[in-house]
């Protein structure tokens, strides 16, 4: 049986999809006027296959698949699309979803070891990529997929 329920799967792609494609297209007028920037924020998931996170593996994919998609449509117009991929971050969300403080904390834990550089990310991690990423310092990078992971994306560990 699969993880998810078809209405899970439902809410977790408009959150993390269509969401983002509908505020780009609201968007797309404004950043053509003042040469914005769009970043999103997918993560390790999307390239990365984990038991029991299909729909937002899926959701993660597909994002990516947005940026990459959005960069080549809007690199015309001036607008970069780029995307950064978080690993584990310590946040709220875990906590959000109903895990135990005993269970975060083993969880964390063990991202010691899954991640090689041997830690969870903190958000500053994860801020200070998007930040890069948005600014002009970045100003030739389009349809990029930054991986701030601890180089979890390139670990062949579950």
């Amino acid at each position: 049986m699969l993880g998810s329920s078809l209405e899970q799967y439902d809410r977790i792609m408009n959150v993390n999809v269509r969401a983002a494609y509908q505020l780009t297209m609201l968007c797309v007028p404004h950043l053509i006027a003042t040469r914005g920037n769009i970043v999103n924020v997918s993560g390790v998931t999307g390239i990365r296959s984990f038991t029991g996170l299909i729909a937002y593996s899926v959701s993660k994919a597909a994002l990516d698949q947005l940026t990459s998609c959005t960069a080549l449509e809007l690199a015309s117009k001036g607008i970069r699309v780029n995307s950064v991929n978080p690993g584990l971050v310590m946040t709220q969300i875990h906590k959000r979803a109903g895990m135990s403080d005993d269970d975060i904390a083993k969880y964390f834990e063990r991202a010691k070891t899954t991640h090689p550089l041997g830690r969870f990310g903190e958000l500053e991690d994860v801020t200070q990529a998007i930040a890069f990423l948005a600014s002009g310092n970045a100003s030739f990078i389009t349809g990029e997929h930054l991986h701030v992971d601890g180089g979890r994306h390139a670990a062949c560990l579950s």
